[in-house]
């Protein structure tokens, strides 16, 4: 049952950042050309995903635990350290070099796009790469990323 709702949700999520072209790199890039061509329209997308988040969110929380799970799963780490500073800084970067961001990348997988490809196939690898200075060359193991 789990996995039923995970995929329509995934559904939902990827049929939303399509409708509203948040998968075509061309046009996010564009609203990130606050100094030239801008284009203000994905300030709507954002602005209601928060609008029905941020009440979402409250409410869901008042509940003693999810439908479908035993408790929520939520973030415990509240520090800002040199790994949340640099990593930010390499998705900030990323998206405004390629108009692309993990979601949109995986969801836009499926129109073939060999740019959009490339995009998730590099993006694992640099997951892989970070995996593994992490594990061998830090010697240390990854904190665990998974949020729900």
């Amino acid at each position: 049952m789990n996995l039923v709702v995970a995929l329509i949700a995934g559904l939902l999520f990827g049929g939303g950042l399509a409708i509203s072209q948040m998968m075509d790199p061309a046009k996010v890039l564009s609203f990130l050309d606050v100094a030239g061509q801008w284009d203000p329209s994905l300030m709507l997308v954002m602005g209601g995903a928060l609008a029905l988040t941020v009440p979402g969110f409250r409410l869901i929380l008042r509940r003693p635990q999810p439908l479908l799970d035993g408790r929520f799963h939520l973030p415990s780490a509240s520090d800002v350290d040199s790994r949340l500073v640099i990593g930010s800084s390499l998705f900030g970067l990323g998206w405004g070099l390629a108009g692309l961001c993990p979601g949109p990348a995986v969801a836009g997988l499926v129109t073939g796009a060999l740019p959009i490809v490339g995009f998730v196939v590099t993006m694992l690898a640099g997951y892989r790469l970070m995996d593994l200075i992490e594990n061998r060359v830090l010697d240390r193991p990854a904190p665990d990323a998974r949020v729900g």
